[in-house]
């Protein structure tokens, strides 16, 4: 009998032996490889970077280097400098694009990921290449989600993206470091508008866009590739050059920025005003035209895009309101136009394009270049 129970005793032990070294590399110990690199296993590198940083002198110089590392992890992906934008801007409201060892709760890293939300053990996170392998594509099988496995990442808002991926209590504050993050990026060396999965970056601020942006690359405006949708659906950018005709005092990236500004600090002066915001927007005094559905309409025709919910950034768009004048708006990208009126009277707002319809049951036509013939 003692023999017996002695065996059992010693089997016990056995099987809890077992369970402990499973548990152990569960863990990323090392009784077990932690991964290979492969998508949502990336594993520690041997001699990885993965020191704590802290906020204070150098600070900017090490914001620089983390960005470099989390957009070489992008690029091998094959994502587009879109994707490194909201990794970006993701990473500056979690960390300030920092390397940190502390942080709510367990969360730590660039991204303040937590071990215990499986995102990995917290060596593997201090590590920023793998910290960004998992923010673009997650843990095997799709658990924890990172951006690419985010159904619509490539289209929706960028601060929506980065919640998408992050969870966070405070959603809304990842959309004000977009142009900090852009800074650093072109610090960097950074293309944001780099093809790859996700598309073109939305033109903003500081678009990186060279030139005049879309317009001076002097292609037809036909070749947007852009299919006419439905009214309510989302309006996603399209890729196309404005005719060699389309000239402006102000280029279209300093147009997108000063239509930002003027919605960020203008005042009441554009009541029932949209042409003439936008001819404004683009430097000119006046339009020449007295109504923005008569624009829409003298616009020739190799110009106007009818119905296309594919605008490029910098476009015009159009809708008929069931009144003479009708609407035109200045789109920005990402959605988003910036129209007189749709909040506050006389002000200028930066809002969803499908707020036109939504709200003011308008009735979309299309969009055209900022081509203004008569202006002045």
């Amino acid at each position: 009998m003692f023999k017996l129970k002695a065996a059992a005793v010693v089997a016990t032990l056995l099987v809890i032996s077992i369970m402990l070294v499973g548990l152990v590399a569960m863990l990323g110990g090392s009784a077990a490889a932690v991964g290979c690199g492969e998508r949502g296993s990336p594993g520690i590198e041997p001699g990885g970077e993965g020191k704590p940083q802290r906020p204070g002198e150098g600070m900017k110089q090490a914001q620089i280097a983390n960005a470099g590392i989390i957009d070489g992890v992008a690029k091998d992906g094959g994502l587009s400098g879109r994707a490194t934008l909201i990794a970006l801007m993701t990473a500056m409201q979690e960390s300030t694009l920092l390397n940190l060892d502390y942080g709510d709760r367990d969360s730590v890293g660039l991204f303040q990921q937590r071990p215990v939300a499986g995102w990995g053990t917290p060596e593997q996170i201090m590590q920023p290449k793998y910290a960004a392998k998992m923010f673009f594509f997650g843990g095997d099988d799709g658990d924890p989600p990172g951006l690419t496995d985010i159904h619509g990442w490539q289209t929706m808002k960028l601060g929506a993206a980065a919640q998408a991926v992050q969870r966070s209590a405070y959603p809304h504050l990842y959309d004000q470091h977009e142009q900090y993050a852009r800074e650093i990026a072109d610090l960097a060396g950074i293309d944001l508008n780099r093809r790859g999965i996700g598309g073109d970056t939305p033109g903003g601020p500081a678009s990186g866009q060279p030139g005049g942006g879309p317009g001076d690359s002097g292609k037809n405006c036909n070749d947007s590739g852009g299919k006419p949708g439905n009214p309510g659906d989302a309006f996603h950018d399209g890729n196309a050059g404005w005719p060699a005709e389309v000239k402006n005092p102000r280029s279209t990236r300093d147009a997108i920025a000063w239509a930002r500004q003027e919605a960020r600090t203008g005042g009441k002066d554009w009541y029932r005003m949209c042409l003439a915001f936008t001819a404004v927007v683009y430097g000119w005094s006046h339009s020449g035209v007295g109504y923005a559905i008569d624009h829409y309409k003298e616009m020739p025709a190799g110009m106007k895009h009818d119905k296309d919910r594919n605008p490029p950034p910098g476009a015009l768009m159009y809708w008929d309101t069931g009144q003479r004048a009708g609407h035109v708006a200045v789109y920005l990208g990402d959605g988003q136009i910036a129209s007189n009126d749709i909040l506050r009277p006389g002000y200028i707002d930066v809002v969803p394009a499908t707020d036109i319809e939504s709200k003011w049951g308008a009735t979309y036509l299309g969009w055209a270049p900022p081509y203004f013939p008569k202006g002045g």
